[in-house]
């Protein structure tokens, strides 16, 4: 694999897989899609491993979403949309073995694809979450889909609509249930390997069953409301031109962190 790392401990069932192209923050191209996809539908047949610990590489960011090098063709009917990152989850891939996320750093966009099927965030107090889509004029869909399952809903409203004009603190992001543990900074992939080694620890038929109970709790909402996206991302987006243009305008604004 050229843009993930993969371990695992035979000992403890723990396998940890980094998103490695720190060069780019993590960002997600053609080829992580498709690595991601590939080890998620492998790791189903793993016996071995019992839990998965999800982190990025470097100190600056989790993931930053999607690269921005990375065009993507859309159909030109407003009833289809060609997302890549919507393959790139765990529970769209069928696996069913608990994924623990440790984040370091920023966690933004697409980034919220991999969070949203995970069953729990620990992070280090440098984390810092956004969303940059409103920003950009774009329509923030399937990630708001995902965080609105994690957030309360004034919360992930804030964040969704204020874009790349604040960030959520890891301390802030704790306080509202997306983060379930703090670390010091660089802890938090060692936090999350703790719980996961518990939870690897214990009989793997009960713990995939009840992830998949987990998954099942919000699944009927979360179908329809993905139903909705491409029409939503079809008619609120704006030309990638005019999204260019935005970006380039807004790359060194300013932003508040709460």
């Amino acid at each position: 694999m050229n843009t993930l790392r993969f371990s695992a401990d035979k000992d403890t069932g723990v396998a940890v897989v980094t998103l490695n192209r720190p060069e780019r923050l993590n960002a997600v191209d053609a080829e992580m899609v498709a690595e991601l996809v590939a080890l998620w539908r492998e790791l189903r047949f793993d016996d071995a491993v019992r839990a998965v610990v999800l982190t990025g590489a470097g100190d600056r960011a989790f993931c930053t979403g999607i690269d921005r090098d990375f065009v993507v063709p859309q159909p030109s009917s407003p009833y289809m949309q060609d997302d890549p990152l919507l393959r790139i989850g765990p529970k769209t891939n069928d696996l069913w073995k608990p994924v623990v996320a440790a984040v370091r750093g920023m966690a933004c966009g697409g980034a919220f694809y991999l969070l949203g099927e995970s069953e729990f965030v620990v992070a280090d107090t440098t984390a810092a979450f956004f969303d940059p889509h409103t920003t950009y004029g774009m329509v923030s869909a399937y990630e708001s889909v995902l965080m609105a399952a994690r957030m309360p809903y004034g919360e992930v409203a804030r964040m969704m609509l204020m874009g790349t004009a604040e960030r959520i603190s890891a301390r802030r992001a704790h306080e509202i249930g997306l983060v379930s543990e703090l670390s010091e900074p660089g802890g938090a992939l060692e936090a999350a390997v703790r719980c996961a080694t518990v939870i690897a620890g214990y009989p793997a038929e009960g713990v995939q069953g009840t992830v998949r109970a987990l998954w099942a709790a919000g699944e009927a909402g979360r179908a329809q409301a993905f139903a909705q996206a491409p029409h939503l991302i079809a008619l609120g987006n704006l030309p990638a031109e005019r999204q260019a243009a935005l970006f380039e305008g807004r790359r060194r604004g300013g932003f508040r962190t709460r």
